[in-house]
Formats: C-alpha cells, structure tokens, sequence
C-alpha cells in the first residue's frame, strides 16, 4: 500500500510540477554549471566551446526562468540544463542560435516555454557580452522539422522543447530577434 501511494504521489508530482528525482539531479547539475560559468576555461571565454561546458545563462522573466546553458544537446548534456545546438552559432553570433531544453524532466527548464508572449525579453549572459532578444513568435512544429535552424537575414534565437507536455511527437519552438548587445555583466558567483 505505502508503494502505490508513492508511485501515485510521483506520478501526481511529476504531472502538476515536473519528475522529482530528475529535478534533484538538475538542481545539482546546475550548481556545477554555474561554478563552471563564473571561473570559465579560455576556450569558453574565446567561444570555442567543447561539449559539456557552461556556456551561458538564460533567464526569461516572463516566465521565472533562469538557468545555465550547457554547450551539446545530447542527452547526458540535458541533464544538466538547457543546451545549445553545436552546429548553430553561439548566441551575438550572425545566424540561428539554438538552444534545446527539457519540460518535464531534468529540472524541466522549458517547463512553460508556452507561456512566453510576443515582445518579452529573452536575456541571455555570456562571458563576453548580454544578449537581449525580443521574441516574435511561437511555433508548433513536427519533431524532424530542421527549418526551423534556418538562417534569417538578422541573428535569431530559437528555443525548442518537446510538446505537448509528456510527448516527443512535437517541438513548441520559440523565435526570438537580437535586439542588443551589452557589455558583460560584473560577474558574481
């Protein structure tokens, strides 16, 4: 009895908030992420990012979000937080950045990426420079779709997540225009 309670607990949890145990090992892995942000090797600093690295954080205020961005989308590098697409350019760069993250599971960083409406801020913080995008528009598109990586005549960020909520079948993407560029933050730990 105390075993179906808890399973059904989980299930209760993981449906109104997000996969306990995967939250505890997010919660960890972006505590590693952040220390790794804030005293960043060269090749970060020089963004030429290897797989597994903290290379940014991201934070939507619309939404509450605000997280560290892990260079790889594979799955040990979801993991830890959201992650940016090796094959597009880093974000201030020309071209389509993207970035990938999780919605139930491994802290789900893109949990209400729905939520997110036409003209908030997207910020994001990198050793060299904040990046402030203005989002444009949200998308639902099927989980081979690629076009959306495509370059546009501006820099653009693209956010991805499965949808629907507790289904691979779809991406909800999120467009997002560079508005401007900043100094880099006085960084704290």
């Amino acid at each position: 009895m105390v075993s179906g309670t808890l399973l059904i607990a989980d299930a209760v949890v993981t449906l109104l908030w997000q996969e306990p145990v995967s939250a505890y090992v997010a919660d960890n892995n972006q505590a590693t992420l952040k220390k790794a942000f804030f005293d960043p090797p060269q090749r970060v600093i020089h963004r030429r990012p290897l797989k597994g690295d903290a290379i940014a954080q991201i934070r939507i205020p619309s939404i509450g979000l605000n997280k560290y961005v892990v260079e790889g989308t594979d799955v040990d590098s979801l993991r830890k937080g959201p992650g940016h697409y090796p094959e597009t350019p880093l974000p201030g760069e020309p071209g389509t950045t993207a970035i990938a993250g999780h919605r139930t599971t491994y802290g789900a960083p893109f949990r209400h990426i729905d939520e997110v409406k036409h003209g908030e801020p997207i910020i994001i913080d990198m050793p060299d420079g904040r990046f402030i995008y203005r989002v444009q528009r949200t998308k639902i598109v099927d989980d081979q779709d690629l076009s959306v990586l495509d370059k546009v005549g501006y820099q653009r960020l693209v956010l991805s997540a499965c949808h629907p909520l507790y289904s691979a079948a779809q991406r909800i993407i999120v467009f997002a225009r560079l508005l401007k560029r900043e100094p880099p933050r006085v960084r704290k730990g």
